[in-house]
């Protein structure tokens, strides 16, 4: 990552339809804050900002551009830019993990699939129609089976033979899974094959694309290692995963306001935006 005179600080904004994430770039230093969105937060994404900059130990006045990015980008009224989620990964997961072609990011409500190359999107495909492999399927699955969320990967990795789990439809694959533990079935081998059905579903979504090594997975999804494993197992080969998977789209966000500037610089002109305040976004 390209470092930054002691000026210049550049700020990303990704609010997705669980977790807000900001990143803030400047001084060579990286400063990132993660937290819940909530219906509340979607229109109080000033307060993450305001935490990330306290963080940081800046004002808001210090900051060059604000791009907003993810599900929510809309509501960050202060934000100069707002940048798709799907650009903003790709640009975010490249400065990452410069070998990564295709990623798979696992978010609370859609599943994406991602081609990329030198940190530019070629082609996506979007599972946003079901809740089924999203980070939401999961929950569920959890809250049926008495585990928390955090504890599914590491506690599906023991499962001494994966449960067969014919649904993925959420309501039809919950109903199954309380029905075979019901009848006997360990909870171990329920998750396994919960992962499996998950991965299966997201390997035909991103069989849409041309599929090229190297394969990272982001998103809250990515932190699932019983999930990351069932997907390596589908595609055939280990896959790549960031330090921290959810901040990729806001990294990229960040690192797409220092490439606006920059671009302001060489043409000789001032980077246009309006006059913008830190305070909440207004529906009326």
């Amino acid at each position: 990552m390209q470092d930054m005179g002691q000026g210049d600080y550049f700020a990303g904004v990704d609010i997705g339809s669980t977790m807000t994430k900001v990143v803030l770039l400047g001084g060579g230093k990286e400063f990132s804050l993660v937290g819940p969105t909530g219906p509340e937060h979607r229109k109080l994404a000033n307060r993450v900002m305001e935490e990330a900059l306290g963080l940081a130990g800046i004002a808001f006045s210090e900051v060059t551009c604000v791009v907003a990015t993810g599900y929510g980008r809309i509501n960050v009224p202060f934000a100069d830019r707002q940048v798709t989620e799907i650009t903003c990964h790709a640009k975010g997961l490249s400065s990452l993990l410069p070998s990564a072609r295709t990623v798979i990011d696992i978010g609370g409500q859609d599943c994406k699939g991602i081609r990329i190359e030198n940190g530019k999107v070629v082609d996506f495909v979007m599972n946003d129609k079901c809740a089924a492999g999203t980070g939401r399927f999961l929950e569920i699955i959890a809250e049926a089976l008495g585990v928390p969320l955090s504890q599914m990967g590491e506690l599906s990795l023991t499962a001494v033979k994966p449960a067969v789990i014919s649904n993925t439809c959420t309501v039809f694959a919950e109903q199954e899974v309380i029905s075979q533990l019901s009848n006997g079935e360990s909870v171990p081998n329920l998750l396994a094959g919960i992962h499996q059905a998950i991965a299966t579903r997201i390997h035909a979504m991103a069989g849409k694309l041309k599929i090229a090594p190297d394969i990272a997975i982001t998103g809250g999804g990515a932190k699932n290692a019983g999930l990351v494993r069932a997907l390596e197992t589908r595609f055939g080969r280990p896959a790549l995963v960031p330090r921290e998977p959810l901040l990729t789209g806001a990294l990229g966000a960040a690192l797409m306001g220092q490439e606006i500037y920059e671009k302001a610089v060489r043409a000789g002109s001032t980077l246009a935006r309006k006059p913008r305040k830190l305070g909440e976004a207004s529906f009326f």
